[in-house]
């Protein structure tokens, strides 16, 4: 098996999927980057520079468990969710499939708009490239009270 690792930033939306407040569906887009990060005497300087290839989509279902407050405060509440969904990479043909590991985590974040959030997801397959494929994907990410998502992946995966 051979080793697979990237980092990439994915932007786009979170939408409710039909009536439910607990239903949502998410969808974000990643341009190929080259991620830098430097440690020096001031601490950490971390840069997300564009690169030349194709991007990335992303779809998913997301479940909360107890409710999504999408109120104007985003102090209200902290939740649970499980998530569903696929990350297609360049023109198709190299897929890979994941859900949640236990349950996600959403809550408020120092920034008055925005709500912040991590997840753990399990590769349950894939195509193209990632035919066969084994990993893990983490997931730390921001939503905006308007729905607007910055989602930060890094993922270690094990192909055929």
């Amino acid at each position: 098996m051979r080793q697979i690792t990237y980092t990439m930033q994915f932007k786009g939306e979170v939408r409710p999927v039909g009536t439910s407040p607990n239903v949502m569906k998410v969808t974000t887009v990643a341009v190929s980057c080259i991620c830098i990060t430097v440690v020096g005497p001031h601490g950490v300087l971390a840069t997300i520079e564009q690169a030349a290839g194709d991007q990335a989509t992303f779809e998913s279902e997301v479940i909360f468990l107890g409710g999504f407050e999408s109120s104007e405060s985003t102090s209200a509440g902290e939740g649970g969710f499980k998530e569903t969904g696929m990350i297609t990479f360049g023109e198709g043909e190299h897929r890979l499939r994941f859900s949640t590991i236990g349950q996600g985590y959403i809550g408020p974040s120092a920034e008055p708009n925005l709500r912040q959030g991590a997840v753990m997801w399990q590769v349950e397959g894939g195509e193209g490239q990632f035919q066969g494929a084994q990993g893990l994907i983490t997931s730390n990410f921001t939503i905006s009270d308007a729905g607007g998502v910055t989602d930060h992946h890094t993922g270690v995966i094990f192909a055929t």
